[in-house]
């Protein structure tokens, strides 16, 4: 409830001459900032835009003591009052925001900063959705909308929420080819980097943070901290040919070496195994959604890891026992064979398991393609040995031909002519 003193004062100005009422309330405004304390700031300044916005004053008196009121409002340090009394002042709005729009905006833009204050991100995000983008009374641009969005999108994306934040990056995509405010752009690229990283389309995001990371009107720290995130995502893509390129461009970058991530990156671009001890460092700096646990109880990192040394351990040998190859990967020869047929049926690793004698055979760097199945791959390869061995024994018979035809060509000659 509001004090004595600022109720007296309301009853005052409302039953003053029309004319003197602006002044007054510009009056009175400064004199609830100013005298109210903590406990009684928030019912203060309700009473006070209760009063104003009851008051037949009309739009014309009204709206620039509205404007006045927002402009003082956006100064309140408290987030609590910001929040309680911006709820209870856009409540008031409501039946007349056409009149007040700009003013309405401006509520909602200060009460979604105070809701992010209490790291009330979904709240925020809440409030930004109510504005009016697509008003007849003002020029919406699509600068102003894109901010909007991409804040809403930054908004659930702390509330892990990627499923709505996508839906309001899409919105992004629909206006970004025309939106000129650099911070904007950069805040749409990064959002999508983000998205791309919760929904674990790794590769994807390592390419959006790297892009980042190249753009020049950002500090140099900020692009430090997203080459570091690029190769975060690259660790945890899937073993293959694509993720290589990925790792190849990261680590030919000349900053690389400056990252704390650069040891992990060199080992995995040059196909070295990787230590538990190694690993465990590296998990300690990965977000919480990098560590969740997928269906089989491992998490992305121990899946990433595995990958990568199974396709290492393929550059080491040329076939291994199955049991072998799960005592090198720190697993169960189930898992081990699980994991390398699948790798081999996508094609990110080359070669074939014998499972009669529990061999695993490699042949080179995987295409990247994926296989229809290892009978398939069989007599793809014994055709293309027949296809070989014939076509060196047609060349071996045309040379020894040759040599025939310089040494005896009178020969030669009398064995043509039959």
């Amino acid at each position: 409830m509001s004090s004595p003193e600022v109720s007296s004062a309301i009853k005052a100005i409302e039953t003053a001459p029309a004319a003197d009422k602006p002044s007054r309330y510009n009056s009175l405004l400064q004199t609830v900032l100013k005298t109210s304390n903590s406990s009684n700031l928030a019912a203060n300044l309700i009473a006070f835009a209760s009063s104003l916005l009851g008051d037949p004053l009309g739009i014309v008196a009204s709206r620039p003591l509205l404007a006045a009121f927002v402009e003082q409002f956006r100064k309140v340090e408290d987030a609590d009052v910001k929040v309680e009394v911006g709820q209870q002042v856009l409540d008031l709005l409501a039946p007349k925001v056409v009149s007040y729009e700009e003013q309405d905006t401006q509520i909602k833009e200060i009460l979604a900063d105070a809701y992010e204050a209490q790291e009330d991100y979904r709240g925020s995000a809440k409030i930004l959705q109510t504005i009016t983008l697509d008003s007849s009374q003002r020029a919406v641009s699509n600068d102003d909308k894109a901010k909007i969005w991409v804040r809403i999108v930054r908004c659930y994306l702390e509330e892990e929420d990627p499923t709505s934040a996508f839906t309001y990056l899409n919105r992004v995509k629909n206006v970004i080819h025309s939106v000129q405010d650099k911070e904007t752009r950069l805040m749409f690229q990064l959002s999508q980097a983000r998205i791309h990283d919760s929904q674990r389309a790794f590769l994807d995001a390592s390419q959006a943070y790297y892009t980042i990371s190249l753009e020049t009107v950002i500090a140099e720290e900020e692009r430090l901290h997203g080459l570091s995130s690029a190769i975060v995502c690259a660790v945890l893509a899937p073993a293959g040919p694509q993720r290589a390129r990925t790792l190849a461009k990261l680590y030919k970058d000349e900053r690389a070496h400056q990252v704390e991530e650069f040891s992990i990156l060199e080992k995995m671009f040059l196909d070295r195994l990787l230590s538990p001890a190694e690993v465990k460092a590296f998990s300690e700096k990965l977000q919480p959604h990098h560590l969740a646990k997928m269906s089989d109880g491992s998490t992305v990192l121990d899946k990433a890891v595995l990958e990568h040394n199974l396709l290492g351990a393929s550059k080491l040998y040329n076939n291994i026992g199955i049991d072998q190859l799960g005592e090198l990967l720190g697993v169960d020869a189930d898992r081990a064979e699980d994991y390398a047929a699948k790798m081999l049926e996508q094609g990110r690793l080359a070669g074939y398991i014998d499972q009669i004698d529990r061999l695993i055979f490699f042949e080179g760097e995987g295409s990247g393609e994926r296989k229809t199945g290892h009978a398939e791959r069989i007599v793809g390869k014994e055709l293309r040995k027949w296809d070989a061995n014939v076509q060196g024994l047609a060349e071996e018979v045309e040379r020894v031909t040759t040599m025939i035809q310089n040494q005896y060509p009178e020969f030669y000659a009398t064995q043509m002519v039959h």
